[in-house]
């Protein structure tokens, strides 16, 4: 089995891979598949015939060692073997069953004549004549069957791990982007003052009606406005929780529920810059461009987190 890269940590899974086991076995052919797929929590989908019910309670137990979270449908078959010495039929069932089928065809007045190949394929007409009969599945095949999937959780589980590399290949990009943009933005805030200074002095005159306002009034109000459109606490938490999310990341393992809150707190932070730094002039134009970029990446990193166990 190939072995996936990772980050020197535990794997990190996608939710999304298929696998399938084909293998012999005394009973007959087993055929078996497991598809998963995105889901809040772990969502198990059987889809076995009768006489594999009595297996269900072990194959979830199993399932559930090995599997997180998502949307699992388990199928399961099984071919007989067919006999070598002699198909034979139940002559007397054959029988009843074209009695009946012609019985129903004249009540109902149908011009129609019974098919063969399904009568074959009725309970008691094949393997009840010279052939021996299927004998049922037991506690015997349990192991059997647990062997089987575990090779193919094994084989799910790789694919969901090779998945999940190149997911979290992403989203180390995407925070790489935003720590480019937050440090940027930090760049910037200073180049805002001067923009603010001047809108102050328009705003201030248009209420003074073009009396005169002193130099060291201006500064201050300047002052005031300028730490109420400071921006560099959310810078901060920005950066801290950028951090966090990283560490998450790249300490691997299941990580898709815990990025949520976090993500929740970026977005928070990125919408209170962009709303702090309008009116600074052409500075507070980047500032918007370089945290929209950042919105973008957040969200980016959120569907991309919904596809992590």
């Amino acid at each position: 089995m190939t072995k996936v890269e990772t980050f020197g940590s535990a794997a990190v899974r996608s939710m999304t891979g298929f696998a399938q086991v084909r293998r012999p076995t005394e009973a007959g052919d087993l055929s078996m598949s497991l598809r998963s797929v995105n889901h809040r929590g772990l969502d198990l989908h059987f889809h076995l015939g009768t006489e594999f019910l009595q297996f269900e309670s072990a194959m979830r137990a199993l399932l559930k060692e090995s599997v997180g979270r998502g949307h699992v449908e388990v199928r399961v078959s099984l071919t007989r073997s067919a006999a070598t010495d002699g198909l034979g039929y139940n002559s007397e069932a054959l029988k009843a069953y074209v009695a009946a089928f012609r019985a129903a065809a004249a009540e109902l007045q149908l011009d129609s004549k019974p098919d063969l190949n399904v009568l074959l394929t009725m309970p008691g007409v094949a393997g009840n004549g010279n052939g021996p009969e299927a004998k049922p599945l037991d506690a015997t095949f349990q192991p059997v069957l647990l062997e089987a999937l575990t090779e193919c959780l094994a084989g799910l589980n790789e694919v969901r791990e090779r998945e999940g590399h190149e997911l979290r290949k992403a989203l180390v990009a995407e925070l790489g982007a935003i720590d480019q943009a937050r440090q940027e933005i930090a760049a910037l805030r200073e180049q805002a003052t001067p923009y603010l200074l001047e809108r102050l002095r328009e705003k201030l005159n248009e209420l003074l009606n073009g009396a005169g306002i002193s130099e060291a009034r201006l500064a201050e109000e300047a002052a005031i406005l300028a730490d109420r459109s400071d921006v560099e606490e959310e810078l901060t938490r920005l950066g801290i929780h950028a951090q966090e999310l990283r560490r998450i990341v790249e300490g691997g393992g299941a990580i898709g529920k815990p990025l949520d809150f976090l993500l929740q707190e970026m977005n928070r932070e990125t919408n209170t810059t962009l709303s702090k730094s309008t009116g600074a002039g052409e500075p507070a134009l980047k500032i918007t461009n370089l945290a929209l970029a950042i919105k973008a990446n957040v969200e980016r990193i959120r569907e991309q987190a919904l596809n992590l166990e």
